[in-house]
């Protein structure tokens, strides 16, 4: 998967107040998926492997939950004064839900 480079609102993304919070979540679920590695490796009950597949899914699904919140309420609300940025946007964000909700 490639990672697509777009601009951020005027006063950066709209995470910007709540990056270290997600960064850390993040390193968590890194430990999580580095823990499913060693579960394969060792040949770890299938049960047990999926269940904390499930846990790093939810965790990356509150991710990316908490981007989309601050997404809406901080680029949306830069994009109000003009008509088509702000339609860009909220075609942007009904995206992002559409793919979060397929996953």
């Amino acid at each position: 998967m490639a990672f697509e480079e777009t601009t951020a609102g005027p006063a950066g993304p709209g995470y910007v107040n709540n990056k270290d919070a997600q960064l850390n979540r993040l390193r968590r679920i890194e430990g999580q998926v580095r823990g499913l590695q060693r579960m394969v490796d060792a040949d770890s009950y299938c049960i047990d492997i999926l269940t904390q597949v499930s846990a790093a899914t939810k965790a990356l699904e509150a991710v990316a939950l908490g981007l989309l919140e601050d997404h809406l309420r901080h680029c949306l609300a830069h994009a109000s004064n003009d008509p088509a940025q702000l339609d860009q946007k909220v075609t942007e964000a009904s995206a992002a839900v559409a793919r979060l909700i397929r996953s």
